[in-house]
């Protein structure tokens, strides 16, 4: 039985998203995970063989660190003796490819699932487009989670054109339908809890609270809305991991009563199901993958005009697009699918139909089996 090792920085990567990949991979291939932290026991219940590095691979740049992480994936690599590795992540996939080649291993794939550079500027821009362009020339094969990503990839000569592929219409782990679904009793549970009242239309952002995600824009455009005149409420859910919180308190001073935080769940499908209108305002995605999850259960999405965002939504049709930083058009477009009501149901059906014929889990999974059948054999 052939082998196959995924590489990422986090183990969340594989816990939200590569479950039901690794789940099929496993009826043919030996399938092993490395990580950074010990937050690995659903993989292992599932029977991935898991290699945790204590930490040694981050995505602060530390050479020392970096060093040891590239001397261990080197030794494991070696070690094991694996047919392909598969890389998450920029440091990651640096860290992967560069050990990879050194270890003879023959397949070696990195997936890009974002940008962190396009929202950087000067030699620091500079620096992690070099990193990510050695990244794609070390690897044997690029995967890439949207078509626009491809696109702009392909213009800044980071991939090639060759070794570059989008497996089925995007994303890296389509949408459990199963999982997200439209679910009025979820509904009535979240809003209650979160005391919210029935009949209030909540926009939810889902996600890490981070500049680069908007939610800064979400907040500045959530004032502008006639709040006074209308039971509206904002939910935003997910780690903050730049204490931004209180700014968005500060900005919603006045509404604070109709401003609700959650912190990370295992659960998102519960707030999707609760809210009426999915705001992802981003400055840089590789997809958007909660686009469709929030698709799949049944509400419309306000997003950036962004490569890999632009894959997710079909704009007018199942959402709508604003200028990314612009909290003016973004506020517009809230109050637009505030004021008509019929409008943001069609969306919202159009939407589900959209998400689960093209982006369902099983589409996406049987695509990278497929993928790994042809070049690891």
């Amino acid at each position: 039985m052939k082998k196959i090792c995924f590489i990422s920085t986090i183990p969340q990567a594989a816990n939200f998203h590569l479950v039901n990949h690794f789940l099929k991979l496993r009826q043919k291939y030996e399938v092993s995970f490395i990580a950074s932290t010990t937050d690995t026991k659903y993989l292992r219940k599932i029977g991935v063989d898991v290699e945790v590095l204590n930490g040694k691979i981050q995505r602060e740049i530390s050479p020392l660190r970096d060093l040891r992480a590239l001397f261990c994936l080197f030794r494991l690599f070696r070690k094991n003796r694996f047919d392909a590795i598969h890389s998450l992540a920029p440091k990651a996939g640096f860290l992967s490819m560069l050990a990879g080649i050194i270890a003879g291993i023959p397949v070696r794939i990195h997936i890009f699932t974002g940008q962190v550079w396009v929202t950087k500027t000067g030699v620091m821009r500079f620096f992690l487009k070099v990193m990510d362009t050695l990244t794609a020339f070390m690897a044997t094969h690029n995967l890439v989670d949207s078509f626009s990503q491809r696109q702009f990839l392909l213009r800044n000569r980071v991939v090639s054109d060759s070794k570059s592929k989008v497996l089925a219409e995007g994303s890296v782990c389509g949408v459990d339908t199963s999982k997200f679904s439209p679910n009025p009793s979820e509904r009535l549970k979240i809003r209650k809890g979160l005391n919210i009242p029935e009949k209030s239309l909540v926009y939810i952002f889902l996600g890490r609270l981070k500049k680069d995600k908007g939610v800064l824009d979400l907040a500045k455009a959530f004032i502008k809305l006639p709040l006074l005149q209308n039971p509206v409420h904002l939910l935003i859910v997910g780690s903050d991991e730049e204490g931004l919180e209180p700014k968005i308190r500060k900005i919603c001073t006045s509404y604070e009563k109709r401003l609700h935080f959650v912190s990370l769940t295992e659960f998102p499908e519960q707030y999707l199901a609760a809210a009426d209108v999915l705001c992802l305002p981003s400055y840089r995605e590789g997809f958007g993958n909660v686009i469709i999850e929030g698709a799949s259960t049944g509400i419309p999405s306000i997003a950036s005009r962004i490569y890999g965002v632009m894959d997710a939504i079909q704009e007018n049709e199942t959402g709508l697009l604003h200028e990314a930083g612009n909290s003016d058009e973004l506020a517009a477009k809230m109050n637009m699918l505030l004021k008509d009501p019929k409008l943001r149901k069609k969306m919202g059906e159009n939407a589900l139909v959209h998400s689960r014929q093209h982006f369902s889990k099983e589409t996406v999974t049987k695509a990278w089996f497929d993928y790994y059948q042809g070049i690891v054999g």
